[in-house]
């Protein structure tokens, strides 16, 4: 490289330098925070009933209002991003996982191994996964809300175990793979030391678009009545809640649908923000 080249500056600084990750991570920071601190510093509870203040408009005592049984709606909005939050991420980090074992055993192993866990991947692509997961739900319906983790974790992760074989694939035949094998490395060590690492940049990717793929399909169940169960309260069940006084209340039915909308906005941003500085990290290193 000639001394006048410019210099590419290294990821971190292009992520804080992206507009879209500035903006995704600080919503969703403001978020976290909100749904971490809200319940100590704010008065109200979200079980708290107030027949008294039954749908009151928002004020200076209820910010965004009270619900039909006088429940404040920041209180319960803060509750239901708490719980939407946890279940995204842990639906995330399980499916990524998941998929990221999958995907380098049948990459790198290939032959048998390979056809056998593709065809397992593929059976799972042709259910349909809301169906599959509503077909469970009922029978989890009284346990409690991380079989519901498992369950979306187990239907988000087939698209993405294809990429990785594929990339496993690639890397199988580079040299310093090869060269490892030569040596006698084992096949874990080999996987862990010279295949995770390149795919790393993709696992985070996939790691943060999940997030808020499983927060709205949470929120689709609990909308239907197959996510968490009263009295706790997600986003979706909220939305479920006031969808029937859309028009005449419409705070109670806005609020969560408010809540819900940033918070998935501000993951897809960061997400997106994370896919270009690594594809441009990418395109620098070719």
């Amino acid at each position: 490289m000639s001394a006048t080249e410019a210099v590419s500056p290294p990821p971190m600084g292009r992520l804080v330098r992206n507009p879209l990750a500035v903006c995704g991570a600080g919503l969703l920071a403001l978020l976290a925070v909100a749904a971490v601190a809200g319940p100590f510093l704010w008065p109200y509870d979200h079980i708290a009933q107030d027949a008294g203040a039954a749908l009151v408009p928002p004020s200076e005592d209820h910010w965004l209002g009270t619900s039909r049984l006088g429940e404040d709606l920041f209180a319960q909005c803060v509750r239901g991003l708490q719980k939407s939050l946890v279940v995204g991420l842990s639906v995330a980090v399980l499916s990524t996982l998941l998929a990221a074992a999958v995907g380098l055993t049948a990459g790198y192993v290939g032959r048998l191994v390979d056809r056998a866990l593709m065809w397992g991947v593929d059976m799972m692509l042709i259910l349909p996964s809301f169906l599959l997961v509503a077909v469970l739900s009922p029978v989890l319906q009284e346990r409690s809300w991380l079989w519901m983790v498992l369950v979306l974790a187990l239907t988000q992760w087939m698209l993405t175990a294809r990429v990785i074989r594929a990339r496993a694939v690639s890397l199988r035949r580079r040299e310093f793979v090869r060269a490892a094998q030569y040596s006698g490395a084992p096949t874990g060590w080999i996987l862990r030391r010279h295949l995770l690492p390149h795919l790393v940049p993709l696992l985070v990717i996939d790691c943060t678009l999940h997030v808020g793929a499983a927060i709205l399909a949470e929120a689709g169940l609990s909308y239907f009545g197959f996510g968490i169960q009263p009295p706790d309260v997600s986003l979706g069940s909220l939305v479920a809640a006031g969808s029937g006084s859309a028009l005449t209340y419409p705070w109670v039915f806005l609020a969560p649908v408010g809540f819900l909308v940033a918070t998935v906005t501000a993951v897809g941003l960061l997400g997106e923000a994370l896919r270009r500085v690594l594809d441009e990290g990418d395109t620098d290193g070719d």
